[in-house]
């Protein structure tokens, strides 16, 4: 019973509840592509945490490195704060030249550096580039204004890195997300505004499901096909305590469909899952909050008069106008939407904030993608809750559903540090509040009272409007645009019919002889073709 009392201080259910019988979240072959065991895992929260890992790991890699992401920019420095740091270019150049067997593969988006206007050298010569053993490709996509968004880091099979941060310019954060830090520049060397994100790392036979799929997505852009590699001698990087040991990791992607090839909504599938499974407590950061079947999915559950709370951190400013026309105004329909199913006040809907020198607030950009369900299952990706990102873009999504108490207070922690960290306080003062509320919204309200903190949004709780904007369709598609579809599949549904009928109309003397009237005997059973 002690065991089960400690447990509760972290997670907020009350001591025994945990036990009950429910049904497994991670499905295989359902709502996953592949679950494996990782032998050690951590939770890397910002960039800065996540690069100063990642460049701790390179360095071992004997064989293969690959870079999935959406975008790329080898001018970064991993280290910022050293001035004697070298470029990410810079030190795959050096890993190359001194491992004759190391391969460097890169797979970027191809509208990638043009939509971050930072990175439109890489289209450039350059030395770094041209080396004959770093390959940089540039994927396009199959579906039309589809894009590939998963962000993968994959060393020799051994350790794997999955999450929202891409390896580009204006990722880099510390978790204080100081309005102003002269470390916060871009490799132009211009400043930029505080962002929030988190990548996990991870080793054992779960990074080898991870180079599968890296090696899957350069055969599906490139047209090559890559061995695994032989060498397993990557260690776990050191500075770094893994959070979980011995758990299993699922992995859900999200590909768009083609006449080739069906389309895959695992990364969908598993969060639907996952939300109607909570119990108490449902914690989610999201870049964009836009996807109508999350939407619809969280009401229900609000309309319960048990069912869990729900806490969403999520972004307030956009960037252009389509953004803040289509993606800000439909978070905000979809959370006045959600405010009318509230009926009994679970939810609360904000975006972080940090102080300025002159007393004013500057927001925090939540780049990062959560789902936290009570203290059994955490999922970080690429996915985010839009209608692009459930079956359009190609993502990656990385969950883990605890198997025993450990898991469960240590997933708790994580989100736990996450709400912490916006709220300003420490950790401990959520887990306080936790236990003695048993509320994830009382700590919201409670903690809630520093200048550094989470704001809502305004103009939700009036009578606006709920459906989403016209023309989202445009802008984000809930399934690939293929403007010639239907055209397609009208000639293929009546061009046989119309033929048929025209042959029948034609003088018998003007029809073709079939086979039996023919001399010219039919070979074998006449079918094959």
């Amino acid at each position: 019973m002690e065991r089960l009392v400690w447990k509760s201080v972290f997670t907020g259910s009350p001591a025994g509840r945990w036990r009950g019988a429910r049904r497994p979240i991670i499905k295989e072959d359902e709502n996953v592509w592949r679950s494996a065991p990782a032998r050690r895992l951590a939770f890397l929260i910002d960039a800065a945490a996540y690069y100063a890992c990642l460049e701790r790991t390179l360095g071992q890699a004997e064989e293969q490195i690959w870079i999935t992401g959406w975008d790329f920019d080898p001018r970064i420095k991993l280290r910022p704060a050293d001035p004697h740091a070298e470029a990410l270019g810079t030190m795959l150049e050096r890993l190359a030249a001194q491992r004759p067997n190391l391969k460097i593969r890169i797979l970027v988006w191809a509208m990638g550096p043009i939509y971050s206007g930072k990175s439109l050298r890489l289209f450039r010569k350059q030395k770094w580039a041209s080396h004959q053993q770093i390959e940089l490709r540039f994927a396009s996509h199959r579906a039309l204004r589809g894009s590939h968004h998963q962000k993968l880091v994959c060393i020799d099979d051994s350790i794997a890195f999955v999450g929202g941060i891409d390896l580009t310019a204006r990722r880099w954060d510390q978790p204080e997300h100081a309005a102003e830090s002269k470390l916060r520049r871009d490799p132009d060397g211009k400043p930029y505004d505080p962002v929030h994100d988190i990548q996990v790392v991870f080793e054992g036979e779960a990074s080898r499901a991870i180079g599968d799929l890296c090696r899957a997505r350069w055969k599906s852009s490139v047209g090559e096909e890559v061995e695994a590699p032989c060498s397993k001698a990557v260690a776990w990087p050191t500075r770094t305590t893994p959070v979980l040991e011995d758990c299993p990791v699922a992995i859900a992607r999200t590909e768009p469909a083609s006449d080739e090839r069906r389309g895959r909504q695992e990364a969908l599938r598993l969060t639907l899952d996952a939300l109607r499974s909570a119990r108490r407590h449902i914690y989610i950061e999201s870049q964009y909050f836009a996807s109508r079947k999350i939407g619809h999915a969280l009401c229900e559950r609000l309309r319960e008069p048990e069912g869990p709370e729900i806490v969403v951190i999520t972004t307030h400013s956009s960037h252009g106008f389509l953004e803040r026309i289509f993606m800000g105004g439909n978070r905000d329909r979809l959370t006045r939407l959600l405010k009318q199913a509230d009926r009994y006040g679970r939810m609360r809907v904000g975006y972080p904030v940090v102080p300025t020198a002159d007393g004013s607030e500057q927001e925090v950009m939540i780049h990062s993608k959560v789902v936290a369900i009570d203290d059994r299952f955490l999922r970080v990706g690429s996915s985010n809750l839009n209608h692009r990102s459930e079956s359009l873009d190609t993502e990656c999504d990385v969950a883990v559903e605890a198997a025993s108490e450990q898991h469960r207070a240590a997933l708790a922690r994580i989100r736990n540090r996450l709400l912490a960290e916006h709220l300003d306080v420490e950790a401990s003062e959520v887990e306080d509040t936790l236990r003695e509320t048993s509320s994830l919204v009382a700590v919201f309200d409670r903690l809630n009272a520093r200048r550094r903190g989470i704001r809502p949004f305004d103009g939700v709780d009036d009578g606006g409007a709920t459906s989403l904007v016209w023309g989202t369709g445009l802008v984000d598609p809930r399934r690939p645009i293929r403007p010639f579809y239907r055209l397609h599949v009208l000639l293929r549904r009546w061009g046989g019919q119309v033929f048929a009928l025209f042959a029948r109309l034609l003088p018998s003397s003007w029809r073709p002889n079939s086979a039996i009237d023919s001399e010219i005997k039919p070979s074998g059973s006449g079918r094959k073709k």
